[in-house]
């Protein structure tokens, strides 16, 4: 067997900061987990009436079962409904598991549903303002399920942006139960993602109708499973493998085939290993500890993947006693290479991706750099190594395999010893106007740095109808601000990427400067997103006016305003436009949340106190 790598020496010099910086928080989550864990069976310390109730409707069988004790009830918790294409599928999965586990002697009741909102339903409405805050409800529903206490392990059902962090912050707060997250996978490949690109961009030009767009995104999403390009949803799937809280090479099978069927039943059966008393016992919280977060960082830079994740990543850590910041997210960056092109930072999908290698050669490749911890825990017992591998079926049974020697497509996946580039897909930006994320990943280089004068904007609606008028046509960038989380919930931005894009391709020098965000599928054009501290805290955004020259420069990390020092001192912030909604879509009903929240590098969190 060959020997273990080197780690990395800025990742073990990472890992070792986030060690020391969270060892207080981390102690006191480890030791209320494991005072958890020791109390025992949790329907051993309910009472009779409890119990009762908790089982009433259960098959006779399964009452048998729970009562006596003698076998794991294991709790599902899911986020399926059926407008979400990824999550139809999940509408089956319960009776599958629950089968597995009665063919094992073995119990589980569906615990709980949690609410599961499409951003690409809500993107530019109003409704996108309630999409972050989705997730911290997620984290309460997934407590609320697990509250019942007559469990001794779960699975998590879940896949796109919000949720599957909002799971596992949920799922972090029952630390000591052992848990296994099942995804549904992609849909089929549409309508190649260059050609979809096209025509959103001919659409923002006026240059091709609603049928011909609408034509093009039935297209594009038009099956059960995820959509199909690397954004948050994707990215989740990849964390949760690299995470080690998936089985290993299951985040991208498709819905509706029997290798799906098979992996959905072992999920369960692997939470009932991961229940057995003494060493094989394995709570998610011993396996979310700061190494995991380190990997799963690295995976997100080496894949070049979503933006949203420097929000999720920070929220989960936090959830398990962890604390990480941005800094980290750029170090780490600098240090790991950009091993797969997948859109929006290439032209493949993700089943391009899975064909190519997919997440066993992926892990395989980071683990033999040295960029990933090999020691830790994970659902399949302790080592990453395990999650090198890719599942198939083996004459009918589910079996595990070696993943390809090498790439069966460099054009979408590369060994880490010949990266697309040297350094991950992210950079922390900072300066005058405070500390931003800007994903690199998907920017040609020659766009990494724009200089020009700032054009300001305090909502979608009145930059868009900038854009229409001609006004935008120059080199500029673009400031929309009062969109952070204590304004109005941080809604995604992506409605403005065919726009911007536009611009671009009209060989002007193009920026965005946003406490925004912009989406998992952040694109080719130069944004500095997550700023903070944001306009509605009186950040410096809210001092710039119409005109001020702005430098957004990926290549040095600066965001700055090039304005004369006492001019700018002498401003005052502009207040809050009158007039944004607060109300309305349900918005009224989030008011706390915004007031609660912290900022963005603090994953804007809204549960923390």
């Amino acid at each position: 067997m060959p020997p273990t790598p080197s780690l990395h020496p800025v990742v073990a010099r990472v890992t070792e900061r986030i060690r020391e910086r969270s060892a207080a928080t981390r102690s006191a989550y480890l030791a209320r987990i494991r005072a958890a864990g020791e109390a025992g069976t949790a329907r051993g310390r309910v009472s009779c009436t409890n119990l009762a109730h908790a089982m009433a409707a259960s098959p006779a069988s399964d009452k048998l079962v729970i009562r006596e004790q003698r076998a794991p009830n294991l709790a599902i918790v899911s986020a399926y409904n059926d407008m979400l294409s990824a999550h139809q599928p999940f509408e089956h999965f319960p009776a599958v598991i629950k089968q597995a586990l009665r063919d094992c002697g073995a119990t589980a009741q569906f615990a709980g549903g949690v609410p599961a909102m499409c951003d690409g339903v809500t993107q530019g409405q109003p409704g996108m303002e309630l999409s972050l805050w989705s997730r911290d409800v997620i984290a309460q529903s997934t407590a609320i399920a697990l509250s019942h206490a007559v469990f001794d392990g779960a699975l998590m059902l879940g896949v796109c942006d919000k949720i599957v962090p909002g799971l596992l912050i949920g799922a972090l707060a029952f630390g000591h139960l052992p848990t296994v997250f099942v995804p549904a996978g992609p849909m089929s490949s549409g309508m190649a993602n260059d050609e979809k690109a096209r025509i959103r961009q001919l659409h923002a030009q006026g240059l091709v109708g609603r049928e011909e767009l609408l034509a093009s995104e039935m297209q594009s999403y038009h099956g059960a499973g995820t959509c199909t390009f690397y954004g948050t949803a994707n990215s989740n799937q990849m964390l949760m493998e690299v995470m080690g809280l998936h089985l290993p090479g299951s985040a991208f099978i498709t819905p509706g085939t029997p290798l799906r069927e098979a992996l959905t039943a072992e999920a369960a059966r692997r939470v009932l290993a991961l229940c057995a008393p003494g060493e094989a016992r394995t709570p998610i919280g011993e396996i979310v500890d700061e190494r995991a977060v380190v990997n799963a960082i690295v995976g997100l830079l080496a894949t070049g993947g979503s933006t949203n994740h420097t929000l999720h990543l920070v929220a989960i850590a936090q959830a398990a006693g962890i604390v990480i910041d941005w800094t980290d997210f750029d170090e780490l960056s600098a240090a790991t290479p950009l091993l797969a092109r997948i859109y929006p930072n290439g032209q493949a999908d993700v089943n391009h991706f899975h064909a190519a290698g997919g997440m066993g050669l992926l892990i395989r490749e980071l683990l033999d750099a040295g960029l990933m911890h090999e020691d830790v825990r994970t659902v399949m017992g302790r080592g990453l190594r395990a999650h090198a591998a890719e599942p198939w079926l083996d004459g009918g049974g589910l079996a595990w395999r070696a993943p390809p020697a090498v790439p069966a497509d460099t054009g979408v996946l590369r060994p880490a010893t010949d990266p697309f580039q040297a350094d991950g897909g992210m950079r922390l930006l900072q300066g005058g106007l405070g500390r931003a994320i800007f994903k690199a990943s998907a920017v040609k280089p020659e766009h990494r740095a724009v200089t020009a004068p700032a054009r300001i904007f305090d909502s979608q609606a009145q930059m868009l109808a900038a854009f229409q008028t001609g006004e935008l046509n120059r080199d500029v960038v673009v400031v929309l601000r009062f969109q952070g989380p204590q304004a109005n919930g941080m809604p995604e931005l992506h409605q403005l990427t065919p726009s911007l894009a536009v611009l671009q391709d009209q060989g002007h020098r193009v920026a965005l400067v946003t406490d925004g965000r912009m989406s998992g599928a952040s694109g080719k054009v130069p944004a500095a997103i997550h700023l903070w501290p944001e306009a509605a805290a009186g950040g410096a955004l809210a001092r710039l006016h119409d005109g001020d020259v702005v430098r957004v420069d990926a290549l040095a990390g600066v965001l700055e305003a090039l304005v004369d020092p006492a001019e700018w001192a002498a401003r005052e912030a502009a207040p809050a436009p009158t007039g944004v909604a607060d109300t309305g879509c349900g918005r009224e009903l989030f008011a706390s949340h915004r007031r609660a929240s912290r900022c963005a590098e603090e994953g804007a969190i809204s549960w923390a106190g």
